[in-house]
């Protein structure tokens, strides 16, 4: 009987600790270029993950948010995983005004082909960002919403534009005054972003550094930035601006839980600047 009795409690406790549970994780942001506030998701590294029957339990978390826009940051289709769970997710999104920037996966998928997971974008409406830059009101804000594809681009593609190109590009989209936001997948090379002039980097890839102590360790390995990543998950400010890395929303590997690292989504609250304290990372 104690041996049932410790054999529940390992079972709970390992349950706890790798849970796969979605979170709402919100941020506010104050700035001086914002008069109206402004709710934005960003919805990175999905993977072609489920959640729920035809993808509902991600679709009601959005919906219940009520995001003005939604802002993609890559690799929401995976190079070993089928397709249509993020077509699934796509279709329940028709209704919101999204922004896409591509991810290192997309350009590795074979099925389907690059080319046609850009085609299936633009079929559900994504306006896709490949080093270029748009002006869009929301809410009565005027908002300049950037994206370049990541570096892979050239090993898996006949697109020639580097990101360097890209971000040459639209490096001076914040001469119009408007708070500028830059969508690029890896934040390991944020110091080559606040070269220009972006107000907010928003990005994925670190999946949070996969194993997390929190309080202690914010994560242990990410793609690109080895052991103890230092842009794992979370909120980074800097000089010129400030990144926001979603841990993601990837839940499907087979062989490396995630540990105290939830999936999540995240809710940006761009607000006027006033004398208050801001709010980071608080779940919900």
């Amino acid at each position: 009987m104690k041996i049932i009795l410790i054999l529940l409690a390992l079972f709970a406790c390992l349950r706890f600790v790798c849970s796969n549970r979605l979170k709402t994780v919100f941020y506010q942001l104050p700035s001086p270029k914002i008069q109206q506030p402004v709710r934005l998701a960003l919805l990175t590294d999905l993977h072609s993950c489920l959640y729920g029957s035809k993808q509902q339990k991600l679709l009601h978390a959005i919906q219940k948010q009520q995001p003005a826009l939604i802002l993609f940051a890559g690799d929401i289709y995976d190079d070993k995983y089928p397709g249509i769970n993020t077509e699934l997710l796509l279709q329940g999104l028709r209704n919101y005004t999204c922004f896409y920037a591509s991810g290192n996966h997309e350009y590795r998928s074979q099925q389907p082909l690059p080319a046609e997971i850009f085609q299936l974008l633009r079929t559900y409406g994504l306006n896709i960002l490949q080093g270029k830059c748009a002006t869009v009101s929301a809410n009565g804000q005027l908002l300049n919403i950037c994206g370049v594809d990541d570096p892979s681009v050239r090993l898996y593609s006949y697109y020639d534009d580097s990101t360097e190109q890209q971000l040459a590009a639209i490096g001076q989209a914040d001469a119009n005054g408007c708070f500028t936001i830059l969508l690029a997948h890896r934040p390991e090379r944020i110091k080559q972003y606040m070269w220009y002039g972006f107000d907010l980097v928003l990005c994925g890839h670190a999946h949070g550094g996969q194993w997390r102590i929190p309080g202690l360790m914010n994560g242990l390995f990410a793609p690109n930035q080895g052991l103890f990543p230092p842009y794992a998950g979370g909120r980074y400010q800097f000089e010129r601006g400030q990144m926001i890395v979603s841990r993601g929303l990837a839940k499907n590997h087979p062989f490396v839980p995630r540990i105290f690292n939830r999936p999540e989504l995240v809710i940006i609250d761009l607000m006027p600047q006033i004398n208050q304290p801001l709010l980071n990372g608080m779940a919900g």
